[in-house]
């Protein structure tokens, strides 16, 4: 499952890049949503599943986080930056669910662990260029930021799944509901550029909705109830992996030097964490 989210989430940057050409980021962001919550309520409805949510304040936390604010300031982002590099520092999530889930829920770092994250800041400033370049900066600190509010959404919606027994296409559909909220007041007072609703449009909304949103979130809850989040968090490392290299092959796009040592430092820091966790569950 976690294989396949890899890459469902790593195409859908490419996905979203092209849409961009067609709508604002805000307005890219809520139609995607919304199509996601009309697939869910059908998957939903198809599953007899119970419509009423079981934690109404957890959806509504979960869902303001790691749905209206995650993907604005992602979208917000991809507008003004690279592929290749704004999927690199959105996925800096993980080393935030590490830390969160560290100070929120009890899960203990191990020693590789802290070197890991280590290796992964050294790898953040990087990405930043700092301080030779200024210009797409702003894009960048948009692209942490949608990185911290996904790591602290999904330590808050672990810690649900310790507290209640929740259903995943329940709770998916409920979260993106108290998301999407928000996000439809914003695009309703704002005065937006109107849509150039194309095919290809279309289809890239489409896409994002269903596959990379609907699929996409029901498979990463189902692999964070699972697994502990910090190795959850950093599994989903290899999203940015497979957008850097489509990027390459679609667009063109080519990394500079310092993006080029923040992408092979945050690698590195993938596999030290990953030998760790491979090391420490051999030894039990």
């Amino acid at each position: 499952m976690m294989v396949a989210l890899v890459f469902n989430w790593g195409y859908a940057w490419l996905v979203s890049k092209v849409a961009l050409s067609f709508a604002t980021p805000f307005v890219l962001a809520t139609l995607r949503i919304a199509v996601a919550v009309a697939a869910m309520f059908a998957a939903l409805v198809w599953a007899g599943r119970v419509l009423r949510p079981r934690s109404l304040k957890g959806c509504v936390v979960v869902g303001l986080l790691q749905t209206a604010l995650f993907l604005l300031l992602n979208n917000w982002a991809l507008a003004g930056g690279s592929t290749g590099s704004i999927s690199i520092l959105v996925f800096t999530m993980p080393f935030w669910v590490l830390l969160f889930a560290w100070w929120g829920l009890g899960e203990r770092i191990a020693p590789l662990g802290w070197v890991s994250v280590g290796l992964a800041a050294v790898g953040l400033v990087a990405l930043m260029e700092l301080p030779m370049k200024s210009a797409g900066l702003f894009s960048k600190l948009l692209a942490v930021g949608a990185g911290v509010a996904w790591g602290l959404g999904a330590v808050l919606a672990k810690r649900l799944h310790r507290e209640v027994e929740l259903d995943l296409l329940n709770f998916t559909f409920w979260q993106m509901v108290f998301g999407l909220i928000p996000m439809v007041l914003l695009v309703v007072v704002s005065d937006w550029p109107p849509i150039q609703w194309t095919p290809t449009f279309i289809a890239c909304v489409l896409l994002l909705g269903i596959v990379a949103t609907a699929v996409g979130w029901w498979q990463w809850f189902y692999v964070l109830r699972a697994l502990p989040a910090g190795v959850t968090g950093m599994s989903s490392l290899g999203v940015p992996v497979v957008a850097v290299l489509g990027a390459f092959v679609h667009f063109g796009e080519r990394p500079s030097a310092m993006e080029a040592l923040g992408t092979v430092l945050v690698l590195c820091a993938i596999a030290l964490l990953c030998f760790d966790g491979w090391r420490r569950v051999r030894r039990a």
